[in-house]
């Protein structure tokens, strides 16, 4: 289960067309909520965008559309109310998280600063009690943000993202290949009782099958091969998936995201995502 919520959706055809045509486009006019939930068979997956008028933002809770996140204590809690794209029906219910250590310190993906990512909670438990699909379970989980001054596009040609739970706490890899300077490498494990995050020494990269798509990627790994264990999402641009690999000495499950901007500028793409996102008329 993923879920992401956007103030100024980066991934957006009609945030992109605004942003060409000129002058400075207003993020809180293409603000969205993206949240998919993998069960077999099929998923649930839903994509809305709304202008301003349907959000409000304050220092503890963000609505967009019907949906609202908030802080309630030392408790990150989700009201979900979406529409499905594709088949009808809505994702609606409760998901909550229990961070079991909170990073006060964001990191700089780019040599001018000008895009940040927080690994809010490494680790944490999470309950998810939703109503449509009916589903119902407590298990581990994770919350991150990201921020910049400049669309994704402007400064990063691709990515390669993963997480995972290990028997002390969350290992991140993150691998960027920026249009300037080095491209970055970032291996950082989080202790699940809190402290001080550690860099650890980059593991050996390793190449994935393609997705369908022909999506490249690859994750790294000190370990045996890592393999594939499902494919969750897969477009021309993105891929998530479910891999199997060695961190630390250990053999785990992590979530990777394979990522290409280049692609995503791609006219025909552009013209292909209105059809994956559902955007109201007001």
């Amino acid at each position: 289960m993923t879920l992401i919520a956007f103030v100024g959706s980066v991934f957006s055809p009609f945030y992109h067309a605004a942003r060409k045509a000129g002058g400075r486009a207003d993020p809180m006019d293409h603000c969205a909520i993206n949240m998919a939930v993998y069960r077999r068979p099929g998923r649930a997956w839903a994509f809305s965008e709304w202008p301003r008028t349907m959000v409000e933002r304050q220092t503890d809770v963000l609505r967009i559309g019907a949906s609202t996140l908030g802080w309630s204590g030392d408790v990150l809690e989700a009201r979900i109310d979406e529409r499905r794209v594709g088949p009808w029906g809505r994702i609606r219910g409760t998901l909550r998280v229990h961070p079991m250590s909170l990073v006060g310190i964001p990191h700089f993906l780019d040599e001018r600063s000008r895009h940040t990512w927080w690994p809010v909670a490494p680790s944490a438990r999470i309950e998810v009690d939703l109503e449509e699909p009916s589903l119902r379970f407590t298990g581990t989980g994770y919350h991150d943000a990201n921020a910049g001054s400049r669309a994704l596009e402007r400064d990063f040609r691709s990515w390669t993202w993963s997480r995972a739970s290990l028997e002390r706490g969350t290992a991140v890899l993150y691998d960027v290949v920026r249009r300037e300077g080095r491209p970055l490498r970032l291996s950082r494990f989080f202790p699940a009782a809190g402290g001080e995050p550690v860099d650890v020494s980059a593991p050996q990269e390793a190449v994935l099958s393609t997705t369908p798509w022909r999506t490249r990627r690859s994750i790294r790994t000190d370990g045996e091969p890592p393999r594939v264990i499902r494919t969750l999402e897969d477009s021309p641009f993105y891929a998530r998936s479910l891999v199997e690999t060695g961190l630390g000495g250990e053999r785990v499950t992590a979530m990777h995201e394979a990522l290409d901007l280049d692609r995503f500028t791609n006219p025909l793409m552009q013209w292909m995502l209105p059809y994956r996102i559902r955007r109201p008329r007001f």
